[in-house]
């Protein structure tokens, strides 16, 4: 999580790895890639995310300004997400590792 004053990383891989450098971090955004989702859509595409660690990261993605959170005021509450701009702009890093882990996969039998 960012703070106002904390001092950004001069190395802008260090940057992306703060702020994605995380298992889960990498596919919310994967998952967020092909449109809106509710909560209970990204855990259940998660295999093994707990709802306190989901909850987590989507609050801390949301303040670095990668998600959007949506509530609708119904009962039951409706609670959506999305990328912003910024975390749209994640795709190509998104792409470029997938294309990585393809071609590890291939090299390597995997």
């Amino acid at each position: 999580m960012l703070q106002q004053n904390e001092k950004l990383p001069a190395c802008p891989v260090e940057m992306t790895l703060m702020l994605m450098g995380d298992k889960w971090k990498v596919l919310i955004v994967r998952d967020l890639l092909t449109g809106t989702k509710r909560f209970g859509e990204l855990k259940k595409s998660l295999n093994g995310i707990s709802q306190k660690v989901l909850t987590q990261h989507l609050r801390i993605m949301e303040e670095n300004g990668l998600v959007s959170r949506k509530v609708y005021a119904q009962i039951p509450p409706k609670v959506e997400y999305s990328l912003t701009d910024v975390g749209v702009s994640l795709k190509n890093v998104h792409d470029a590792m997938c294309q990585w882990g393809e071609q590890y996969k291939q090299q390597f039998g995997c």
